[in-house]
C-alpha cells in the first residue's frame, strides 16, 4: 500500500475532505489532491510526521512507504464498452523510478503475439505514455472503433494509416484517413518499453 492508497482509505473511512487534510497538515488543498491522484513526488520528513499523526500510522512505517511512492497502474485487458482508465480494469500498481514516473502513465498487459519480433510477447507489460499522436514508425497503443485496443507499429502514408504487426504471420491493418476519422482509429498511447511480469 502506498501513500495514495492510505489517504484514499483514510478519506473513505472518515469522510474527511482534501481541504480538511490540508488544514491539519499545513499544505495546500491542491497538494493533497495530487497525493490522492497518485502524483506523488517527495514528501518532507516534517510533512510525513504530520501525516502519520493525523492518520495514526507509525512515522517509520510512513517513511518506508514514501520510499516506494513512485508507482503506475497496471491496466488489465480492455473490454468493449469500458474506458481505458475504468477502475475495474486496474490489476494493481508497479513501482517505477522517479525518471520513469515522468516518462509514462500506465502499464498495459499484452494479449497475443503480433509484436514478437519487436520483443513484445504475450502477457508482457507495456509502459505507456498517454498521447494523441506519434511519428510514423513508432510503436503505439491504438483504440479501434472505441472497442478494440491493440499495440502496433504506426506507419503513415499520404492516403493511408497502417497498423503494422511485428510478426510475419499477422497481416497489417490498413485504413484510409477517412476511415481513421469516421470509425474512428485513435492513437492513445506511445510505448516506452516492454517488461516481463514474473
Amino acid at each position: 500500500m502506498n501513500i495514495q492508497q492510505i489517504l484514499l482509505e483514510y478519506k473513505r473511512q472518515t469522510h474527511v475532505t482534501n481541504d480538511f487534510i490540508a488544514q491539519q497538515i499545513g499544505v495546500t488543498k491542491s497538494t493533497v489532491s495530487r497525493w490522492c491522484n497518485g502524483q506523488i513526488k517527495k514528501i518532507s520528513s516534517e510533512t510525513l510526521q504530520k501525516l502519520s499523526s493525523l492518520i495514526g500510522i507509525d512515522f517509520e512505517q510512513m517513511t518506508k512507504i514514501a520510499q516506494f511512492s513512485f508507482e503506475k497502474p497496471i491496466l488489465g485487458i480492455v473490454k468493449a464498452g469500458y474506458g481505458l482508465f475504468a477502475q475495474e480494469n486496474i490489476e494493481g500498481y508497479l513501482p517505477v523510478s522517479e525518471a520513469e514516473y515522468e516518462q509514462g502513465d500506465y502499464f498495459l498487459r499484452v494479449e497475443g503475439n503480433s509484436m514478437i519480433q519487436a520483443k513484445i510477447h504475450d502477457q508482457d507489460l507495456l509502459f505507456v505514455k498517454s498521447v494523441q499522436d506519434v511519428p510514423s514508425n513508432t510503436i503505439a497503443i491504438v483504440l479501434i472503433e472505441k472497442e478494440e485496443v491493440t499495440v502496433k507499429r504506426i506507419i503513415k502514408k499520404d492516403k493511408y494509416l497502417i497498423l503494422e504487426a511485428a510478426n510475419k504471420d499477422v497481416e497489417p491493418k490498413i485504413y484510409t484517413w477517412k476511415e481513421v476519422e469516421e470509425l474512428p482509429v485513435q492513437i492513445i498511447g506511445k510505448v516506452i518499453y516492454a517488461r516481463r511480469d514474473f
